[in-house]
């Protein structure tokens, strides 16, 4: 935090000060808690998957997805989210889990279109799960949440590598322009890590070239956590959840924002653009045990 009144950093206050929005956004920092209030652990009892950001051991950050039954996230107390689950061996993040570590994450209810992040440290909690220390916790908006329902998948097996490289392959490029969400993670300037969602009816995410991802950025809370720890950090990681198969796509690169009067008119509802250069790409099968039912989309979303 850059000073005592604001829980902002100064990319976070670069961001809203572009926007010409402060004023909201030191009335929506008022949400910002350090600690789980109990609402809030009721939310997250509830849940069956947590998305995940955080950096591997070479720096690169990159969003994941865990999942278990309810209850497979509690919180024991007003400071701690316990995890019952690990990245599996072939996620990017197994390795540096196994270490204490800076997290961004966000608990999506898409039958309900609510979703809170909870951002913090870390540690591998001794019984093959992670016990997270909160130091950021907020309730998020409803909008562009597409409303699904999680169903169970027996035939689902363990997460297993599909295709890895630097580039998006063809089919890879069909996966991000028809996908209506996906979660990206980001850093700010103390190596904290932060977890948002964006979606948008299919082909809000725009695939520029194998090497390239665009997307819009719709009006939000005013906070710009994810806008402004790009102002300091370019480095950030999307997943794109297969809601079908429990497949996912997990993409790390280097994003920066387009604040042009041009990036508002370059697509529906944008008010600015987004465009990540892509330097890694992991697809996984059976990335959770869970299949959606079929999304009814946000009327949030811009036609």
């Amino acid at each position: 935090m850059t000073t005592v009144s604001t829980p902002y950093h100064s990319g976070e206050r670069a961001a809203q000060t572009r926007a010409g929005l402060t004023a909201r956004a030191d009335h929506a920092g008022r949400a910002i808690r350090a600690t789980i209030p109990a609402v809030a652990a009721r939310f997250l009892a509830e849940r069956r998957t947590l998305v995940l950001g955080a950096a591997d051991r070479d720096g690169r950050i990159w969003a994941t997805q865990l999942a278990g039954p309810a209850g497979f996230l509690r919180a024991p107390d007003e400071r701690t989210m316990a995890v019952a689950a690990h990245p599996a061996e072939a996620d990017p993040l197994a390795e540096a889990l196994t270490r204490p570590a800076r997290v961004g994450t966000i608990a999506l209810d898409a039958a309900g279109r609510r979703r809170m992040r909870l951002n913090g440290h870390s540690r591998p909690d001794g019984r093959g799960g992670l016990a997270v220390t909160a130091e950021e916790v907020v309730s998020n908006c409803p909008k562009y949440i597409q409303r699904r329902t999680p169903l169970d998948r027996p035939e689902a097996g363990p997460p297993r590598t599909l295709a890895a490289g630097t580039t998006l392959t063809t089919a890879q490029q069909l996966t991000a322009v028809t996908a209506d969400t996906f979660f990206i993670a980001t850093t700010g300037p103390d190596g904290s890590v932060d977890a948002s969602h964006r979606g948008g009816l299919p082909g809000f995410l725009q695939a520029v070239a194998p090497d390239r991802l665009r997307w819009p950025e719709y009006p939000g809370n005013s906070m710009f956590l994810t806008l402004g720890n790009l102002e300091v950090d370019p480095r950030a990681g999307l997943l794109l959840p297969d809601w079908e198969t429990g497949g996912a796509l997990l993409v790390t690169g280097e994003a920066r924002t387009d604040w042009s009067e041009e990036a508002r008119g370059a697509a529906p509802g944008a008010e600015r653009m987004v465009e990540l250069a892509v330097t890694g790409v992991v697809e996984l099968a059976d990335a959770t045990p869970l299949t959606w039912t079929d999304p009814e989309y946000s009327p949030a979303n811009p036609r």
